[in-house]
């Protein structure tokens, strides 16, 4: 290969010639140096398409590496270069290698400056999609919910007119926040600010975050930027006030009163739910979530979607079995022919009707089941002058009732779909359905004769469906 001696000149007027892939021009200046040009380099004071390139031999091969664009680099840093390229060759290294090493760590830098900067929140959705295989589908949509941007128009729970957007999770103030960012001080001012307004949710956000911030520290890509007392057990002492046990329950004296009302309440839908609340120690979204496909009226028994083994089946009482089959006949009743709006005979569509799959059916809701039952719950109390009352509470009342006719616990237990907290209750109890409804039944029937309403016998509450007009 014929060598010269590189000059800015000779650079500038070196061209590639006409039909060729590329051309080298050497330099007896540097071991290995060349300027190589391409066909995008066919004018004379043309740069483009010229850059310095190196070639050595190792191990008895040629190897070529590219070093820069003319533009980039003038003649004596390329010449420097060089001799590294050639004194790493004499070490046994190849600089290709070399170069692929510092442009990864280059990039890992680079990546390591970005999440810093980045968001907790990518972290947060990263902890989400690993966990989720392990959760239920309700574990993952409440920690979703605490990440929510907010914004969304709510479909329940409005307080006022104006009050029609979702609020942001209760996380979102710190996740939007880098990582490192999440110090114990910040964690704490944090807290406090919840903890006066949502305490019951502020205790649980935070067990979140530290379950969140325990993951980020066995991952090494988070790690370093995880400050492990972010989260100590001293903030939330600190700032949460002591945990109280709710002891929301209807005493034996309030059952008449409160059955009363409900069946008081014009909406057959909230009517029904409340009451097969109460008489089944149903979870809320358990019983609200109900299907058809889930009710079995020949066999009497139901199928809860339970957050704890996933479904159980429990009975379906006489009285509870009354209430589902007015319903059963309510929505399996087509709507008239014609229906009057503004004074004017409007025709029904038909053909495009079909009977809701849920129990607890909605025409307003966008899901087209049950959404908010404690307005008219919470109206009912107060025309029956009774205390305050959660839905939850009325499980609880359904569990504290049932010892009145000495119902086993852990009968009622598993009708409630609590887990199981012995070892005998774990591993050696079986109970069959036939023994539930047995107990169920009993239990049904106390609450009912202290409201002053019958229970309906097992054949009255078997009648053929009728239609409701």
């Amino acid at each position: 290969m014929a060598r010269i001696k590189l000059t800015a000149g000779c650079i500038r007027d070196f061209t590639c010639p006409s039909g060729k892939a590329q051309s080298f021009l050497w330099d007896t200046g540097a071991p290995g140096l060349a300027v190589r040009a391409t066909p995008g380099s066919t004018n004379r004071d043309d740069s483009k398409g010229k850059a310095y390139i190196f070639q050595g031999k190792l191990n008895g091969k040629d190897i070529r590496a590219t070093i820069g664009d003319v533009r980039s680099w003038n003649l004596d840093d390329a010449r420097a270069e060089a001799r590294r390229l050639q004194t790493l060759i004499d070490q046994g290294t190849d600089p290709r290698q070399e170069k692929a090493e510092r442009i990864a760590a280059t990039e890992a830098k680079r990546e390591d400056a970005r999440r810093t900067a980045a968001p907790a929140l990518e972290a947060w959705n990263a902890y989400l999609e690993a966990r989720t295989p392990r959760w239920s589908a309700r574990n993952l949509l409440d920690h979703q919910r605490l990440s929510a941007e907010g914004g969304e128009p709510k479909t329940r729970g409005r307080k006022s007119i104006k009050d029609t957007k979702k609020q942001p999770g209760i996380l979102r103030p710190l996740l939007v926040l880098p990582l490192a960012q999440l110090s114990a001080e910040r964690v704490r001012a944090w807290l406090a600010d919840e903890a006066a307004k949502r305490p019951t949710q502020a205790r649980i956000a935070f067990g979140n975050l530290r379950t969140f911030l325990n993951w980020c520290a066995d991952r090494p890509e988070y790690a370093k930027e995880v400050q492990p007392d972010a989260c100590a057990a001293r903030v939330a002492r600190e700032q949460l006030p002591k945990k109280a046990a709710k002891d929301d329950c209807l005493q034996r004296e309030m059952l008449r009163p409160w059955f009363e009302q409900m069946r008081a309440i014009s909406n057959p839908v909230h009517s029904a739910y409340l009451q097969a609340l109460l008489l089944t120690g149903a979870r809320r979204e358990e019983l609200a979530g109900l299907r058809w496909d889930d009710v079995d009226f020949q066999w009497r028994s139901m199928t809860i979607r339970d957050k704890v083994e996933g479904e159980r089946v429990i009975p379906l009482t006489p009285y509870v079995a009354g209430l589902l089959r007015d319903l059963k006949a309510r929505n399996d009743t087509p709507p008239p022919e014609y229906r009057i709006l503004h004074g004017k005979r409007i025709a029904n569509d038909l053909d495009a009707w079909e009977a809701s799959p849920w129990v607890f059916s909605s025409k307003t809701s966008a899901s087209g089941r049950l959404q908010e039952p404690r307005i008219p719950h919470n109206k009912a109390l107060a025309a029956a002058g009774l205390p305050e009352l959660t839905l939850h509470g009325l499980r609880r009342s359904f569990g504290t009732l049932a010892e009145w006719v000495e119902c086993p616990a852990g009968i009622s237990a598993q009708i409630m779909g609590h887990k199981p907290s012995a070892i005998a209750e774990k591993h050696y109890r079986r109970r069959p359905l036939d023994l539930l409804r047995q107990w169920h039944t009993k239990i049904e029937g106390w609450i009912l004769e202290q409201a002053g309403i019958e229970q309906p016998t097992e054949q009255e509450a078997a009648p053929a469906l009728r239609v409701v007009a």
